[in-house]
C-alpha cells in the first residue's frame, strides 16, 4: 500500500476534522453512559413497573436502545481513532481494499472512510 500525499495544510485540514468528530463522539458517548446508567438504576428498582404502562416504552425497550446507540457511538469513536492512527502512519486516504487514493472529496464527507468510492459501492 503506498502512502497518500497530502499536502501539510490539507493534513491539517483532516486532521481538525478528526478530532472534532472525535470531541463530538466522546460528548455522546458521556451522555449515552449516563442514559445507560439512568436506566440500569430504574430497572434495578424493583417498585419500578413499567412493564404494565401502556403509555410508554418498557425498561427493556429502553434499555435495548440505548444500548445499541451506546454501542453505535463506540464505534464511531473506534472509527475516528484509526482515521488519527492512519494520518499519524502515512496511510491515511488509501483505500484498504484495491491500495488507491480516496478522493478528497469522500474524505471531507467522510473523514473516517478506508474504502474508495468504488471499492464502497462493490462492498456495500
Amino acid at each position: 500500500m503506498t502512502t497518500r500525499s497530502f499536502t501539510p495544510s490539507r493534513l491539517e485540514k483532516f486532521e481538525r476534522l478528526l478530532l472534532a468528530e472525535e470531541a463530538e463522539a466522546n460528548e455522546r458517548l458521556a451522555e449515552h453512559r449516563i442514559g445507560i446508567s439512568e436506566v440500569r438504576a430504574a430497572r434495578s428498582d424493583a417498585s419500578a413497573d413499567d412493564e404494565h404502562d401502556p403509555e410508554g416504552p418498557t425498561m427493556t425497550q429502553e434499555w435495548s436502545q440505548r444500548s445499541a446507540v451506546l454501542t453505535d457511538a463506540e464505534h464511531e469513536l473506534a472509527d475516528v481513532r484509526r482515521a488519527l492512527g492512519r494520518l499519524t502512519d502515512g496511510s491515511y486516504g488509501v483505500c484498504e481494499s484495491c491500495g488507491r487514493a480516496i478522493t478528497v472529496a469522500r474524505l471531507e464527507a467522510r473523514p473516517t472512510a478506508t474504502l474508495c468510492i468504488d471499492c464502497a459501492r462493490r462492498i456495500g
